[in-house]
């Protein structure tokens, strides 16, 4: 038995494989106002498409659905067949309100109520 395939039928095999990473993943990578999808997500690092996205570099935003997850700074680390590779170089977790100054005890008060009436 052997393992050659032709190059269409490689090619109609490579496409439906990207076709599913990208139906199944939420993730998306924006960049310079441009939105990317995800096809894979590593602790280090994520995936494109090639053919979608440029070589990144730089500041990102990434999402999952609409929540924004993560601020990096990335770099392309390799090129492999249709899949890019970038590698973070700085990963920051976004928060939706700005950190605090001071730590704030369990059971500070919340408000002031004052006794005017």
């Amino acid at each position: 038995m052997t393992t050659y395939l032709p190059k269409d039928v490689q090619a109609g095999l490579d496409n439906a494989r990207k076709k599913s990473l990208k139906k199944a993943s939420k993730m998306r990578v924006e960049a310079n106002g441009r939105s990317f999808r995800v096809l894979k997500f590593r602790e280090d690092g994520f995936t494109l498409d090639v053919e979608d996205a440029p070589h990144l570099r730089g500041l990102v935003d990434l999402f999952d659905g609409g929540r924004h997850i993560y601020q990096c700074l990335i770099v392309a680390s390799e090129e492999d067949g249709d899949l890019m590779h970038y590698d973070f170089k700085r990963s920051t977790a976004a928060a939706d309100r700005a950190p605090l100054d001071f730590y704030r005890g369990e059971n500070a008060p919340i408000a002031l109520l004052s006794d005017q009436t």
